[in-house]
């Protein structure tokens, strides 16, 4: 199992405008070779497990624009500053085949929370294949403004569920087929996860590798949309050609002996075990945490990001830890 640890954190100030946000299926944890991974426990500490309410969308303010809506989803997280939020996956009735997932901003200080975007898994698809929606308030034709949904990202996987690619919302260039609209700009590549296949069935803490491209000196992401096989991340990557890649990989949990798991420090963020919690750093940097994900009730988990992340990218790499891998358990 992999842990979680109480070490103290700091939090930063938090605005409306930097609000934070936080799937675990049973059958999962118990029947694969993937070890769970544990919230570290100090033992000094006295801890009081209390139920994660469930969230009041009333309590949650509309987003006003598209404009505002975009730079919450696209703007990298600043400097210096922590992101938290909260997942909440729904799998009832219909959804149990195909879940959904809605992500919100969560302020630690106050518990206001900031609901963001949902994302829905596709049915009778051959690979995995998530769609990132948002909702917003259009006050184009009315003042008290009509609530429109917009498509604001795709996720998709490999057959064997062990590398996913992350795209914006956008026209296909490798598609041949004529489906999708040639008025949509091609999409912009914005990630991709890889997970070591686990071929000889070993029982251990996943591998987790992510490619995304490196930012300007002034702290933007540059666009990136390939209409090249040769141009793609996962191209790059295995051509050796990593020169402007940000290559970043799962932190390796420790063995605790007391505990008989594996253990990461999650700072009090993630508070059961679970084969999907992880925390994603540079091999440069152990200290530095870019992203942290974890459970806290069966349906309930914490993603927490840091720069040069943005919110979108940190959700889609989320979302490809709820998804099974054939070749990886």
């Amino acid at each position: 199992m992999i842990s979680s640890s109480n070490m103290p954190i700091t939090h930063p100030q938090l605005s409306t405008s930097t609000f934070g946000l936080s799937e675990f299926d049973a059958n999962d944890d118990r029947e694969n070779n993937d070890a769970q991974i544990a919230p570290l426990q100090e033992p000094t500490t006295v801890r009081v497990e209390r139920p994660v309410p469930p969230i009041d969308f009333t309590l949650s303010r509309p987003i006003s624009s598209l404009k505002e809506l975009n730079q919450l989803t696209f703007r990298p997280a600043a400097l210096n500053t922590r992101l938290t939020c909260r997942i909440c996956r729904y799998r009832d009735g219909l959804d149990k085949l195909s879940p959904q997932y809605q992500l919100f901003l969560e302020n630690v200080d106050t518990g206001e929370m900031q609901y963001v975007l949902t994302a829905r898994k596709k049915r009778k698809t051959q690979t995995s294949y998530y769609t990132i929606t948002g909702d917003y308030l259009d006050v184009s034709t009315s003042e008290v403004g009509v609530p429109k949904s917009v498509v604001l990202g795709k996720v998709r996987s490999n057959f064997l569920g062990t590398t996913f690619v992350i795209y914006s919302h956008g026209r296909n260039p490798f598609n041949s087929n004529g489906s999708e609209k040639n008025d949509l700009p091609v999409r912009e590549e914005l990630g991709a996860v890889l997970y070591d296949p686990n071929i000889l069935g070993f029982k251990g803490p996943r591998k987790m590798t992510i490619l995304t491209h490196t930012l300007t000196r002034d702290g933007k992401r540059p666009e990136f949309r390939p209409t090249e096989e040769s141009e793609t991340l996962l191209c790059k990557y295995r051509d050796g050609n990593a020169r402007d890649l940000l290559i970043l990989h799962n932190k390796s949990p420790q063995w605790n002996e007391d505990t008989q798991s594996f253990v990461l420090n999650f700072n009090g963020r993630v508070t059961q075990a679970s084969v999907k919690n992880f925390q994603i750093v540079h091999d440069n940097d152990l200290d530095y945490i870019v992203m942290q994900f974890g459970r806290v009730e069966r349906d309930y988990f914490t993603m927490d990001y840091k720069y040069p992340f943005c919110l979108l990218q940190a959700f889609a790499i989320a979302l490809t830890s709820f998804d099974a891998k054939l070749a990886c358990e």
